[in-house]
């Protein structure tokens, strides 16, 4: 049936159609057929041409050029992407979801932005493939999806492991009975209905899992499967030599989401500029100022590593929400190395005892929570090894950091050490006598 094969590229149908219809040789080509499905779509706007692919490595670039467009893009159109959700472009859309992920395995480490936005944007693209069928045919489908990926009838907790290993899910989420995942509803009365005081045992069915469990699931899985997928091509690379064709294909997709995120990010109120150390929230002064032992690897690591950073090269993050690399906003990482790092080091310098005399592992860490994996110093070679981590929240410091937090009256209402940031930077701006020297030494010049 290809149109499980459209929502589960996993599928033995999905895996069959590429060994039989998919030739490296023909990436570039234009390709009639694949133009007439996208010409026909319902809804689709053909009146921009470049807003359709007419090769099949086109058509790999524009899938993640639709997640990041409706993700970030105020003026985005669906109708651009219609043809995303037409079922007629099923063998297309196979191939090209495997041309992308073998580029992008290939090229980049699993963790870095090109990775991430394939994984999630095909989360995406499932939720709203499903949304778009009949609510007979939606119920049919996940069953059999279901059971595509999960061939069990009981489901052990254990079996979904590596989801919530990876977070993608929680045990909150599902409904557990010894041992046992509940998803089917004549299961679900069977085990609770005699429990279940003064309610409809199907209405709560309905309420606790229904087919949002049974999706949410299946969503998660294929992105698993994504993501291990992506690893396992990765690790191959090192033996075999890519194909030419999916190096053009990933630096295209790398350089469609530089262009796109720079235009979105660019787009905020808060725009980056140097350090204004009186714009500090209290929790961070107290970590530059000098921790003590036992409190002193989390401040520095893992509190002000994140602020630091986000701070000088990208303070609006939490606004935009669109996912950005350091080297996004520090191509050469001259800033990191001589405005950023200085600033971590030297706070780790006043601890007592200094974090580095007999923590020096520590650095390896600082480097970590930048997004260049665990080396001594970030290199643009390693950058995706890890992830680039946001500020702690202002909850996570309370619990984890007490002694740094020391309310002041602008600490009111405010979640995150980067959002007091933004604030009193913006009420600096506008009172002149809050500026910093410097900063009044600028109007100055200005006026003069």
């Amino acid at each position: 049936m290809v149109l499980l094969s459209f929502l589960n590229p996993f599928s033995e149908e999905a895996e069959q159609i590429v060994r039989e219809k998919s030739s490296l040789e023909e990436l570039f080509n234009k390709n009639k057929d694949l133009i007439d499905i996208i010409a026909h779509t319902n809804s689709q706007n053909i009146s921009n041409d470049e807003l359709i692919p007419h090769t099949l490595a086109e058509l790999a670039v524009k899938r993640l050029e639709w997640f990041v467009r409706k993700k970030n893009d105020k003026k985005y159109d669906h109708n651009d992407y219609s043809f995303l959700m037409n079922p007629d472009m099923a063998i297309y859309d196979i191939i090209s979801f495997y041309i992308a992920a073998q580029s992008i395995g290939i090229r980049f480490n699993p963790n870095s932005r090109e990775s991430r936005v394939f994984i999630e944007s095909q989360g995406q693209l499932v939720q709203e493939r499903l949304e778009k069928l009949s609510t007979s045919l939606r119920k049919e489908v996940v069953a059999k999806l279901l059971n595509q990926l999960i061939p069990l009838d009981n489901i052990s907790w254990t079996s979904l492991g590596e989801l919530f290993g990876s977070r993608k899910i929680n045990l909150t989420d599902l409904i557990i009975d010894q041992g046992e995942v509940i998803l089917d509803k004549e299961d679900f009365i069977y085990r609770f209905s005699d429990k279940i005081i003064g309610r409809v045992p199907e209405k709560m069915y309905d309420i606790l899992i229904g087919d949002q469990i049974k999706e949410l699931i299946i969503n998660r899985m294929i992105m698993q499967n994504t993501e291990n997928y992506l690893l396992k091509v990765h690790e191959m690379a090192s033996n075999i030599e890519a194909h030419p064709s999916l190096i053009v294909i990933a630096d295209e997709i790398s350089k469609m989401l530089k262009e796109r995120t720079s235009i979105f990010s660019g787009s905020g109120d808060i725009q980056a500029s140097k350090l204004v150390g009186e714009a500090f929230p209290p929790c961070i002064k107290n970590t530059i100022d000098g921790v003590s032992s036992g409190n002193r690897n989390d401040a520095i690591v893992l509190l002000l590593t994140s602020f630091i950073s986000y701070a000088r090269l990208y303070p609006s993050v939490f606004k935009n929400e669109t996912n950005l690399k350091i080297s996004d906003l520090d191509k050469g990482l001259k800033i990191t190395n001589n405005e950023i790092l200085p600033v971590i080091y030297e706070a780790a310098g006043r601890c007592t005892p200094p974090l580095f005399e007999d923590d020096p592992q520590e650095k390896l860490n600082i480097t970590a929570k930048l997004g260049f994996g665990v080396h001594r110093v970030p290199d643009l070679n390693n950058e995706g090894e890890s992830k680039w981590y946001t500020p702690m929240s202002c909850e996570k410091i309370k619990i984890h950091l007490p002694v740094l937090c020391k309310p002041d009256k602008d600490c009111k209402k405010i979640s995150n050490p980067l959002s007091y940031y933004n604030r009193r930077k913006w009420i600096m701006n506008q009172s002149p006598d809050s500026k910093s020297p410097e900063e009044k030494d600028k109007s100055t010049k200005k006026e003069d």
